[in-house]
């Protein structure tokens, strides 16, 4: 029987400096590959060079498609590709991103669930929202090892407190001794092979860009009353997901709290452009009133006069909304 020679990491804001712990910490004789997905901005601050000088020993590649998996090496997710695992090899895929990103942690790790089971160990890390959650939840149901990063320890800690309300989580560990705890973890035997979920394999032939279908989706999600704020497709709702989940018919994915904040966004979008339209339709009837009174339509400039308070009214209450919404985003960080 194998040992556990496959570990994937996820992480986004603050989690930089936990994955240096790690990959400094992890022997040149390492039995086991290693793949790191980041929900930052990949390309602009050097993330392959910063993730290489701290892998001590270990090599680091950025993922190509095809590449043969090897163990002691580390390999870092390609800008906007999903970096997903077969039996022995890399592949990239380029299906819809999940949660508005891709590479998508969650693809990684259902795609390592479904092809080496009980041989892998899901490591997540700091970062905001629920990302990776629903990945570590296919890794335990596929027999695999669940390890978050200590909430204590996270400058973010949203995305390991999410994944522990979703999955039975095996290991919470500071990030500090993150790379030691692997260290002994790989060189344990996996565990029994345990059937595999539909929808787990469905989701990982949508990350590598297989068409979904509205049969497929149906089997797995059902409709409910929203829109995907990325194509305005009907959205439907994973059944069963832990976190809650949907998913479009195109195939774009969200958490229940990253689908949140997506609309939070367009409702605010949607709130100033009432706003504007508002104060526009005021103005033109001051206007209007106006010209009625230098034309002695005494009557009419009152009509409209009435009128532009009362859009201004409207205007005023809008616009308090809007400064309303815009409190709880006070310290707000972006991953």
């Amino acid at each position: 029987m194998s040992n556990r020679d496959i570990i994937v990491i996820g992480g986004s804001a603050g989690a930089t400096a936990p994955l240096k712990q790690i990959l400094g910490h992890l022997p040149a004789d390492l039995p086991a590959a290693v793949f790191v997905v980041l929900h930052i901005p990949a390309q602009g601050i050097g993330i392959l060079s910063t993730v290489a000088s701290s892998a001590g020993p270990l090599p680091v590649r950025q993922a190509e498609n095809g590449m043969k998996i090897e163990p002691g090496h580390v390999y870092l997710g390609a800008p906007d590709h999903h970096l997903l695992l077969a039996e022995d090899r890399i592949f990239l895929g380029r299906g819809p991103r999940e949660n508005m990103v891709r590479p998508a942690i969650d693809a990684l790790f259902r795609s390592a669930a479904l092809h080496h089971g009980p041989r892998v160990i899901g490591v997540l890390l700091s970062g905001l929202l629920s990302d990776g959650a629903a990945g570590l939840n296919a890794i335990k149901r596929c027999g695999g090892m669940a390890v978050v990063q200590d909430p204590a320890d996270a400058i973010s800690d949203e995305m390991p407190r999410r994944a522990m309300e979703a999955t039975t989580i095996d290991l919470c560990v500071p990030g500090a001794g993150m790379g030691d705890v692997l260290s002994d973890l790989v060189r344990e035997k996996a565990g029994a092979v345990l059937p595999i979920p539909p929808e787990i394999r469905l989701e990982v032939e949508i990350a590598a860009g297989d068409r979904i279908g509205s049969d497929n989706l149906s089997a797995m999600a059902d409709p409910v009353a929203l829109t995907c704020p990325a194509c305005g497709g009907v959205m439907s709702e994973i059944k069963e997901a832990r976190p809650l989940r949907f998913r479009c018919q195109v195939g774009h994915a969200y958490t229940a709290d990253a689908l949140a904040r997506e609309q939070e966004g367009r409702v605010d979008e949607a709130l100033r452009v009432a706003l504007r339209i508002i104060e526009e339709r005021a103005e033109l009837v001051h206007r209007m009133a106006s010209d009625g009174r230098r034309s002695g339509r005494l009557a009419v400039a009152e009509m409209y006069e009435a009128r532009a308070a009362e859009y201004r009214e409207y205007a005023d209450m809008i616009r308090r909304v809007v400064l309303q919404s815009l409190e709880p985003a006070v310290g707000k960080r972006e991953t």
